[in-house]
């Protein structure tokens, strides 16, 4: 939907399972047009849509994409974000650091990327800017040696330069303005905002330069301008929380170095806090959170240093003496304590205070998907959940 003339708000279909293009878009019949009618009854219902590459390459078949445009114009919806994040099956199995395979060392990646920008070009209406947000090039610890993450970091920058030469003519050729998003998290090859202006400054300018700026003829300046257009960053606030990382900080940052922020995911994570009185009660109820399906790192601020423990378990098993932790679980963004844990919805709140008085991107995009493996008592019915974060967030906008 459409808030104030100012974002389209929406929330990431990754919540649905999502194996082929049927099982997509049965979820979709099931859950949006309840959740439009109890929303945006009124008016045009934004979605933010996330496709396997199975579905994917199954949506490209026969009539299915005009039949899906068919059922979004009856239904009042329309696309405006993509989450390409994730390239296979997303629930009901083992995820894990799979969610970063195949990654942006791959032709996989690259051709699973540039469907979905084709497809997001024919689905996006007339006049509106569409974003699909991307891992952070790969999973760090697939990548032992300085030498292998600097190639990862080559060869990422080299595939999604190719993206922004595609979606440079996709502009030209259609007028749509498309963005690939990269989206940092813990763990990732890129984590934080420093991360982030490096990758730039050291491999996408300097390779875009290298790759566009003959065949295209245009100058430096101009190729930088184009680079950094076309690749932009996706704010996930729960990962960005994770890192320790004030919002009016990292946005003045980006600022700086005129990179764009393509779209917010509006997410929360786990704070765990420790009193030494009632320690024991946290460990319990963090435990509860430990589940097998996705990645949920721990972080831990030391002064100028964030230590990362690359899942849940391990700090379960260690435990010891912390101040606080923070847990990369996405929980609902609508509370903000859960018995003796809290979570970062303070997070949320002050990129919001920010977004009041500062032009940083239209696209909201809520990500709360681990509503099948929360603890029991935090399980409600799925739509009234999506509805219940969609009208918490629409209050506070």
């Amino acid at each position: 939907m459409f808030i104030d003339d100012t974002y389209h708000l929406s929330y990431c279909t990754n919540i649905h399972p999502g194996q082929d293009w049927k099982n997509t878009f049965d979820s979709l019949k099931q859950h949006v047009p309840k959740i439009k009618a109890a929303v945006s009854n009124l008016s045009p219902f934004g979605l933010g849509l996330r496709l396997s590459n199975t579905a994917s390459k199954e949506l490209a078949e026969g009539h299915h994409i005009e039949q899906f445009q068919d059922w979004l114009q009856e239904n009042d919806v329309y696309v405006f974000t993509m989450n390409g994040f994730p390239y296979g099956n997303f629930h009901d199995e083992r995820v894990k650091d799979n969610v970063h395979a195949p990654d942006w060392t791959t032709k996989d990646r690259l051709t699973y990327t540039l469907r979905l920008f084709d497809q997001l070009a024919i689905l996006l209406p007339k006049g509106q800017a569409g974003g699909i947000s991307t891992s952070p090039i790969t999973y760090k610890y697939w990548h032992k040696t300085d030498a292998n993450k600097k190639a990862a970091f080559k060869k990422g920058a080299k595939q999604m330069v190719l993206v922004a030469k595609h979606l440079y003519d996709i502009e030209k050729n259609t007028g749509k303005y498309l963005h690939l998003d990269i989206e940092p998290e813990p763990d990732g090859l890129l984590e934080n905002s420093d991360e982030v202006l490096a990758f730039y400054k050291d491999y996408l300018v300097p390779i875009g330069l290298e790759m566009l700026q003959e065949s295209l003829g245009k100058n430096a300046s101009e190729i930088e301008h184009l680079i950094k257009r076309y690749l932009t960053v996706c704010y996930d606030i729960c990962h960005f929380s994770l890192a320790y990382e004030e919002p009016e900080n990292t946005f003045a940052k980006f600022r700086k170095a005129n990179i764009k922020t393509g779209k917010i995911q509006v997410s929360a994570a786990l704070k765990i806090l420790f009193n030494g009185v009632n320690d024991d009660e946290v460990w319990k109820l963090l435990s509860q959170f430990n589940e097998p399906t996705y990645l949920h790192q721990v972080t831990e601020n030391r002064g100028d240093e964030v230590i990362t423990y690359n899942d849940l378990p391990v700090i379960l098993e260690r435990k010891g003496s912390f101040k606080e932790l923070r847990a990369h679980f996405h929980v609902p963004i609508f509370l903000e304590e859960f018995g003796a844990l809290s979570s970062t919805q303070d997070h949320i709140l002050k990129t919001l205070e920010f977004l009041k008085k500062h032009s940083i991107t239209e696209h909201l995009e809520i990500e709360t998907y681990t509503w099948e493996v929360l603890p029991a008592n935090l399980k409600e019915d799925l739509t009234q959940s999506i509805i219940r974060e969609i009208n918490w967030l629409k209050e506070r906008l």
